[in-house]
């Protein structure tokens, strides 16, 4: 295990500690870097996997690393068998990717996303130090687990994800359930509706679009680009885990939790957009046109997303602020800064 801390014990004891899992990637480094900020003490775990390139994470990380409330664990979580009592864990480690979790690559997926969080959540069931204080267990789902379904996607319908990467975060949704159930773990689940932003990872659609109208590069559609997305800035999903962390269980409005403890919510931008005005918002944004090559649809790809947010409006307080089109231009901005 591979410890790096820069606080050399001197911390603040009234300083609250959070657990960030996956925190060299795109959504886990921005949200440590907003809760170092908001006075946090943050330990990060990250493992470093190979899904893309390590420079890139370690670019994530670096104001954190310097800061003196902040420790980052190396390590796989599958093989820890010990985890730090904290008031809050964010858990946002998971093997990424739809149309890569086919085949034998799923038992990355079943590994990184569903055994992952069971060792997490049970260590948190079951040592007594660290569950007495733990307030909330935050954990980073996906719309995926809906696949195509009617629209507005809203909790309360059926789940029926098209991808095998969809189906590992229905099961870690589940396990989140049962360990509240069952054993009082505090969890709530956050089922993310594209996420983007400055850190998106490389393979992530925005990223390659921008990137390739810059370069005057190809842009390959799969299928025939009228396929829908519901956009989410970065900067909202990084207060929704903070909404979901201090929302209180105790509000009237939701007696003895019922309503956050237990429960998924959408976080969706309000952003629905076509992959075609997509690009064409992008040219906007760039300056430049773009140069477009169609491609077969790919399995595990839904047709459209579009979050019903109104559960995390009215239990957690929290809305997407963030339009498509500043968003786009803040990305756009990073890149070129």
């Amino acid at each position: 295990m591979t410890i790096q801390s820069n606080n050399g014990g001197e911390l603040g004891s009234d300083s609250p500690k959070a657990l960030v899992t996956g925190c060299a990637g795109f959504i886990g480094s921005t949200l440590t870097d907003r809760l170092l900020a908001d006075g946090f003490e943050v330990i990060g775990i990250d493992r470093f996997s190979d899904y893309y390139d390590r420079e890139l994470k370690e670019q994530n990380l670096a104001a954190a690393m310097q800061h003196p409330r902040f420790t980052l664990i190396e390590e796989d979580i599958v093989e820890m068998d010990t985890f730090p009592a904290v008031d809050y864990v964010f858990h946002l480690a998971a093997q990424a990717g739809v149309r890569a979790s086919w085949g034998r690559s799923f038992d990355i997926y079943t590994r990184d996303n569903i055994q992952a969080t069971q060792r997490l959540l049970d260590f948190y069931a079951t040592d007594a130090a660290a569950s007495s204080r733990l307030k909330r267990f935050v954990y980073s789902s996906s719309s995926s687990v809906y696949g195509d379904i009617e629209l507005p996607m809203r909790e309360d319908r059926m789940v029926q994800p098209v991808s095998p990467y969809g189906v590992s975060k229905l099961a870690a949704e589940h396990l989140c359930y049962l360990y509240w159930k069952n054993y009082g773990v505090p969890t709530v689940s956050l089922r993310y509706f594209t996420v983007y932003g400055p850190r998106q990872r490389p393979d992530m659609g925005i990223n390659k679009f921008v990137r390739a109208i810059r370069a005057g590069d190809p842009i390959t559609i799969y299928g025939d680009g009228t396929q829908t997305r519901d956009f989410t800035y970065i900067d909202d999903a990084v207060e929704a885990n903070v909404a979901a962390a201090l929302a209180d269980p105790a509000d009237p409005a939701t007696p003895n939790g019922a309503g956050i403890l237990g429960e998924a919510f959408n976080i969706g931008g309000g952003n629905r957009i076509s992959v075609i005005d997509l690009i064409h918002a992008i040219e906007d944004a760039t300056g430049r046109t773009a140069l477009l090559h169609h491609a077969e649809e790919q399995k595990g790809d839904v047709q459209d997303t579009w979050a019903d947010a109104g559960k995390a409006e009215r239990v957690l307080g929290w809305t997407a602020k963030v339009r498509i089109q500043e968003g786009l231009e803040r990305y756009v901005g990073w890149i070129d800064g």
